[in-house]
């Protein structure tokens, strides 16, 4: 007996199962099956296109007799009529580790030096640097703007250098977009997003 798998992993027999249900299944099935293929030619296209960039800047830093310093950095490669324009962004993923709440502790020590006759929203805009996300992470962004502040106090000084010794680089991910330029000079990305076909 011929048996089809329901999404509960039980064993249905063909027959008792619906011919639209059935034609659902191939359709979704067929379409998968060429996702998927796609999947491992964008793989296999984003590999060259990496290997192929990196070989050239070995080559271009070749006439200074210095190695390519890595590949750490973005890289912007332009064709030489400047019509098509490679871009390789790299983002660091940012963690804090123990020394952030140190810093945490001082700026509150500051705050309350500071507001003893000040009103009770400026804690609060400070203290919202700190808040976590609903997956228990710190904003990056929100910490790191503390340390634009201009304060001169020493304190708050030594906050920012704990804060700024509670930077860890947990990863990097690097990120290849292409651009081409339109006839008003302005470059336009080329979509490799299905979605944005």
């Amino acid at each position: 007996m011929e048996y089809m798998i329901n999404t509960q992993g039980r064993q249905v027999p063909v027959e008792l199962v619906s011919d639209i249900d059935k034609l659902r299944d191939q359709t979704v099935r067929k379409i998968a099956g060429e996702v998927l293929q796609m999947k491992q030619t964008m793989t296999a296209f984003k590999k060259r296109v990496q290997d192929d960039i990196f070989t050239f800047l070995a080559l271009s830093a070749e006439k200074y007799d210095k190695p390519f310093g890595g590949k750490k950095g973005n890289i912007s490669l332009t064709s030489y009529d400047g019509r098509y324009k490679i871009l390789v962004a790299v983002s660091a993923s940012i963690t804090f580790n123990e020394r952030l709440q140190v810093a945490r502790e001082i700026i509150s020590d500051c705050l309350d030096k500071w507001s003893a006759n000040a009103r009770p929203e400026i804690r609060i805009l400070v203290n919202d640097a700190f808040q976590v996300d609903k997956t228990g992470n710190i904003s990056t962004t929100r910490v790191l703007g503390l340390r634009r502040l201009e304060i001169s106090d020493p304190d708050w000084q030594k906050a920012m250098q704990a804060i700024s010794d509670s930077i860890e680089i947990s990863g990097s991910k690097q990120y290849l977009r292409f651009y081409e330029r339109e006839e008003q000079g302005e470059y336009k990305q080329i979509p490799l997003d299905i979605s944005a076909l």
